[in-house]
């Protein structure tokens, strides 16, 4: 697959991807970091929604980074394998996380929400700012 098959027209494909990359490697970050070093959430399993939207925010990304519906699929299964998977490496290797089914389940619906989200006119948000910045 070429890029151009595979991304979205865009005039900075790589600073989209980098952003992506980079919103992914805080999302790991953040989940391997010690608990004592978050912020205290406002109210108990607020952690879910912080959980669904992180994911949803990722898929969504993917689904305006990606012109082909596959591509967006394989994106959020990515996705999903990653929330489960970091929920398995914090109840087995972290000493102040513990891994959650419902941090995974959390995950994994906001990943399925930014996957149907981005078949919406929010699809093509991305785009539109791209074209935007490259007319400045």
């Amino acid at each position: 697959m070429t890029t151009a098959k595979t991304l979205r027209e865009f005039h900075r494909p790589a600073l989209w991807i980098a952003l992506w990359l980079a919103m992914i490697a805080t999302v790991i970050a953040t989940c391997l970091m010690p608990a004592k070093d978050l912020p205290p959430t406002p109210f108990d399993s607020f952690d879910k929604v912080e959980h669904f939207t992180a994911y949803l925010l990722l898929s969504l990304y993917a689904g305006m980074l990606f012109a082909r519906v596959r591509a967006q699929a394989l994106a959020t299964a990515g996705l999903i394998a990653l929330g489960v998977g970091l929920e398995f490496v914090q109840a087995s290797f972290t000493d102040s996380r513990s891994g959650d089914a419902a941090d995974g389940l959390a995950n994994s619906i906001g990943a399925w929400a930014g996957l149907w989200l981005a078949s919406t006119p929010a699809g093509v948000w991305l785009q539109r700012v791209d074209r935007a910045l490259a007319r400045r």
